[in-house]
């Protein structure tokens, strides 16, 4: 179980490889790579990410610690950037392995469910209007609800 937390970025299929090395026992590995977005609707020059790297790692790690258990995982991982990211760039990455698929997709969505709602990252957008905070989806909170249930 692994938490990274670094402003500097890392390269997606490269994290990829080095994870399944150590696949032994597994039958399913699942990888989520979320990116900086910009649409043409709602414009975004960057993102810039605040956190706490202590306390993110710490609670992070608490996260991924539930999702082993919970779903039975061999072994999961998140890389999470902080810092000013330009569109197109990876934020974060989360890998789990598990003996069977469904426990691989589960854990992977739990852990990304909690990076959007919980984890202690704060996000500002620059825009052609100017910067301006990210608020908290309401879609976004729906699926970590599902988790409680």
């Amino acid at each position: 179980m692994s938490v990274r937390l670094q402003q500097a970025p890392f390269d997606p299929g490269a994290e990829t490889n080095a994870f399944l090395a150590a696949s032994a026992g597994a039958g399913a590995a699942v990888t989520f790579t979320g990116l900086v977005r910009s649409r043409p609707d709602d414009p975004v020059s960057t993102l810039t990410l605040e956190s706490y790297p202590e306390l993110a790692e710490a609670q992070i790690g608490k996260a991924i610690a539930e999702a082993v258990v919970r779903f039975g995982l061999i072994k999961a991982s998140v890389i999470h950037r902080h810092g000013r990211l330009a569109v197109g760039e990876p934020i974060v990455q989360v890998m789990t392995l598990a003996p069977h698929r469904q426990a691989a997709f589960d854990g992977a969505s739990f852990l990304m469910d909690y990076l959007k709602t919980d984890a202690p990252f704060w996000k500002k957008e620059a825009t052609p209007e100017g910067e301006r905070w990210v608020e908290a989806k309401t879609e976004d909170d729906d699926a970590r609800a599902k988790w409680n249930k």
